[in-house]
């Protein structure tokens, strides 16, 4: 859920990114009216890394995990102010459970869809994500090793509104953002080892509420331009329902409850641009989760190109 999450969140900033948004409707920096600008087609490429560290709760006894992946994705401007975008993840996470003696592996690709419309200071973006992987694990019973595969889904919706202030070469971006994701495995039979078990499948659904804001900076240095920004946001899960799992051992069975984040948290992260040319962008990111049992750091390089 929480990787649907973080795809969601980065194709919302890039469509009210502070910078990016301001670039559309201001053709080669020259103050020229959007509409007279060519349409504007784009291209980037992200690779990044997460690490995630979940804190021990009554008998969870905590995880870690490390997620690499990378991002390909094509964009273009069908009117003014009218942006689209469509994008592919493919990640690999490693999900290791040192208490219990258990890993596991999920890949997970992922299908991304969005959309801006900028009018005047405001962005109104939509981002839309469906995502399908495939998880296989592993326990050490002391007597060989159980392991296991099945599928996973993750689908996700995102809108986000922001509002533009500009002074100078300094903004505040005010936003604010509606999240649903809803997120199922399927179940599962172990083989190998002492005892194998059985687990019904799963599923999450999760709706949130964000609100923060960005600000930037942007320097102009022999003729490329170097912007640097930051951001804050507060989470609200106001909806967080988990389906229980029934684990089965031979005639024995007990029902196991998914466990959410905290109600609150924040993200909070940062970025640096350097626009090389009107065409050629470089980029990295940093994007922080905190909750109150659970901390999670992505970072992110990536090229954009237009055309």
């Amino acid at each position: 859920m929480n990787l649907g999450s973080s795809f969601l969140e980065r194709l919302g900033n890039q469509a009210t990114n502070g910078f990016g948004a301001a670039s559309r409707g201001n053709p080669g920096g020259g103050g020229a009216s959007a509409a007279t600008d060519e349409p504007r087609y784009r291209t980037w490429g992200e690779v990044y890394g997460i690490s995630v560290k979940d804190g021990a709760q009554a008998n969870f006894v905590g995880d870690q995990r490390q997620t690499t992946g990378g991002v390909a994705g094509f964009g273009a401007r069908v009117a003014p102010g009218v942006n689209v975008g469509f994008s592919v993840d493919q990640s690999r996470t490693a999900i290791d459970v040192p208490l219990a003696l258990q890993s596991a592996t999920l890949d997970l690709t992922q299908f991304g869809f969005n959309a801006s419309v900028d009018k005047g200071p405001w962005t109104w973006a939509i981002a839309l994500v469906h995502g399908f992987g495939k998880v296989s694990s592993s326990r050490d019973t002391g007597f060989g090793t159980a392991s296991a595969g099945y599928n996973a889904r993750i689908d996700g919706a995102l809108t986000e509104l922001s509002y533009y202030w500009n002074m100078d070469q300094s903004r505040i971006v005010p936003k604010a953002a509606l999240e649903y994701t809803h997120a199922s495995t399927g179940a599962f039979q172990e083989v190998g080892g002492l005892n194998p078990e059985m687990a019904t499948g799963a599923t999450l659904e999760r709706s949130r509420i964000l609100l923060g804001a960005e600000i930037g900076h942007y320097w102009i240095v022999d003729q490329k331009i170097l912007d640097l920004s930051a951001y804050g946001k507060f989470v609200d899960n106001v909806s967080q329902n988990f389906s229980s799992i029934i684990v089965s051992l031979g005639p024995e069975s007990i029902a196991v409850q998914g466990i959410g984040e905290s109600q609150y948290g924040a993200d909070a992260g940062a970025s640096a641009s350097l626009s090389l040319t009107n065409t050629a962008r470089l980029y990295i990111n940093y994007d922080g989760k905190f909750r109150a049992a659970m901390q999670s750091h992505q970072g992110t390089v990536g090229v954009e190109l237009k055309w």
